[in-house]
């Protein structure tokens, strides 16, 4: 972890190149933009005083979002596996698809709320939100692309030397300055509008007798683990997957060389779930009823299977669920889609 975390370091601040500095933008040409804290959510992890989003930033952001620029073929952008049809992922691949057709080994999670999770990846390989499109730029079978060659193809972008210059007071084109840009326009991606929220913050909206059955469910076998308002306690779990012969994905073990973080992986979050199938860390399961229908009878032990899934002598015991309650729990996790993130034009592509 302390090797990724120097190599991480040297690629922000070891690699800089830009144009002679000229007249900064003045501020009131590039002003910050409202990041609001819904009612209903904690304090955001990330601190958006090092990186207030400004409006020339969050447009630079979003313009490598989905440049194939950033990719070693000029194809494969961060767009490309997270599209906001589906609430920022990828339904045609169950893995992520890289330059050259090359496949990943796991599914693209979903991008919202990122200003106030903790870690990210499946694993937590990305301690801080401006490391981790690092992690997808720099791998062989995602977008296989050096920063200093990305940063060589901007610099002859008139529209880059100029966004870049309008951006940053020190309008350098820089790896610094990218991952900032980024993040600027990530950390916008707030999801907090959907049914859900609306009942939470007492807006006028209500349950449907089988949503409301659904959230008494959800409550009290589900909310240990998808707990708050953003529906994970960020922690990582082994939740009973057999091991897939294929990928053999050892999880936050490959971060931390724990035996004891064998197979666990980050639990996702729930907002939009509706929307970002296939589910799980490989995308092996299509459907909210397959989710379900593991947690009830499909988990798999092992040393380190969560122990709330074990019975006090150690056998299996999964969540008890009837298939009327699995119904009830599917209606209630549709009242987290969010129509109004997912056709919101700040971030659309066009």
């Amino acid at each position: 972890m302390v090797k990724n975390i120097g190599y991480i370091v040297l690629i922000i601040f070891g690699v800089a190149c830009g144009s002679d500095k000229e007249d900064y933008v003045p501020i009131s040409q590039n002003p910050e933009l409202a990041f609001t804290i819904p009612s209903n959510f904690p304090e955001p992890s990330y601190n958006v005083t090092l990186n207030p989003p400004t409006e020339k930033g969050f447009e630079l952001g979003k313009k490598l979002f989905y440049d194939g620029r950033l990719s070693s073929d000029g194809v494969i952008s961060c767009g490309f596996c997270h599209i906001q049809d589906f609430a920022f992922t990828h339904h045609t691949h169950i893995v992520s698809h890289g330059v050259d057709g090359a496949l990943g080994t796991r599914n693209a999670q979903p991008l919202h709320n990122l200003a106030f999770m903790n870690e990210f990846t499946w694993d937590g390989a990305a301690i801080h939100l401006d490391l981790q499109p690092i992690i997808p730029i720099t791998a062989e079978v995602e977008m296989n692309e050096s920063f200093s060659s990305i940063l060589k193809k901007l610099e002859e972008q008139p529209e880059y030397v100029t966004l870049f210059r309008e951006a940053f007071e020190d309008q350098k084109i820089n790896s610094e300055n990218l991952l900032k840009a980024l993040s600027q326009f990530m950390i916008m991606m707030i999801s907090s509008n959907s049914k859900y929220d609306k009942i939470e913050r007492n807006e006028g909206s209500v349950f449907t007798a089988n949503e409301a059955a659904g959230f008494e469910l959800f409550t009290s076998k589900c909310a240990s683990c998808h707990a708050g308002t953003l529906f994970t306690d960020q922690s990582y779990r082994n939740n009973g997957l057999a091991i897939d012969p294929e990928y053999n994905d050892i999880g936050r073990n490959r971060v931390t060389g724990l035996t004891s973080d064998l197979y666990k992986f980050k639990v996702p979050t729930l907002r939009n779930i509706e929307l970002t199938f296939p589910y799980m860390h490989d995308g092996r399961l299509k459907t909210l009823q397959d989710v379900l229908d593991h947690y009830s009878d499909g988990m798999v032990d092992s040393e380190t299977l969560d122990p709330v899934f074990k019975n006090t002598d150690g056998t299996i015991l999964g969540i008890s669920m009837t298939e009327e309650e699995k119904q009830q729990i599917i209606s209630f996790l549709k009242t987290l889609t969010d129509d109004d993130f997912v056709n919101d034009t700040r971030f659309s592509e066009f």
